[in-house]
């Protein structure tokens, strides 16, 4: 297992996926000394090893006996899930479905008689469902994916059995805390994103590793890690933003 960690931090510093840089804001608002990209994963090299990663962690884990198809959230989750599905075939000869969200639902075509929110049609009736999507951060995209999940299963009058979330990235922290015109309150940690959503959905969350542990790797091999736009072995300055950033708002 660690070697599957190790081969996932380096191929995030080697992409530029995970880069270092002054003045970044989350999506929530708080600021952050780092950033995950995954939409960086874009040559045919860079997202085959990421599939391959994911593949043997899904098999080191046994998780391969839990599910029949793979989901992830349009539209890098999207990605991820053919990338691994493939790497799960080409290395292990182990043949998994995947499927995607539409951000419509198609009407036409195949889909004139019944609405599909779906596009490959992998989610057959009774069907084991595994999500897969990039990072954790507050896990909202996780909390769409199992609602569409839900009301595709109920438009086309079937049932599908969740296997539960993995994700390549955990983030480690907390979710934010807004005041009550909406903006976040700096400094104060939320709930842990990732158990809260385990206790809410029922549903096991998996990732192949966390920042602290890619962080904790890189340095030790002095790996070249982007930061400020130089590519360069992490600093004192990076690594100690990170641990007062996760001494704030980490779990």
């Amino acid at each position: 297992m660690e070697k599957i960690k190790e081969e996932l931090a380096l191929l995030l510093a080697e992409s530029r996926a995970l880069f270092f840089a002054d003045g970044l804001t989350l999506k929530d608002g708080r600021p952050s000394p780092y950033f995950v990209n995954f939409g960086l994963f874009r040559t045919g090299r860079l997202v085959s090893e990421l599939g391959r990663i994911m593949a043997d962690f899904l098999v080191t884990t046994k998780k391969t006996d839990d599910f029949d198809v793979l989901v992830g959230p349009s539209y890098k989750g999207s990605a991820l899930a053919v990338a691994t599905c493939s790497a799960l075939w080409g290395n292990h000869r182990l043949d998994r479905g995947f499927d995607y969200d539409r951000k419509e639902a198609k009407s036409h075509g195949e889909a004139s008689s019944t609405a599909t929110g779906f596009v490959t049609g992998a989610l057959a009736d009774g069907a084991r469902v595994l999500v897969i999507d990039d990072v954790a951060t507050t896990m909202d995209t996780k909390f769409d994916i199992l609602a569409k999940l839900t009301s595709e299963a109920s438009a086309q009058g079937r049932s599908y059995v969740l296997a539960g979330v993995v994700l390549f990235l955990d983030r480690e922290q907390t979710t934010a805390v807004y005041d009550r015109d909406g903006h976040p309150i700096l400094g104060e940690k939320g709930q842990d994103a990732i158990r809260n959503f385990m206790v809410r959905t029922n549903q096991e969350v998996q990732t192949v590793t966390s920042i602290r542990e890619v962080v904790r790797h890189l340095s030790a091999l002095k790996a070249p890690v982007l930061q400020n736009g130089v590519m360069a072995p992490l600093s004192h300055e990076s690594i100690a933003a990170l641990e007062a950033y996760l001494e704030t708002y980490g779990v």
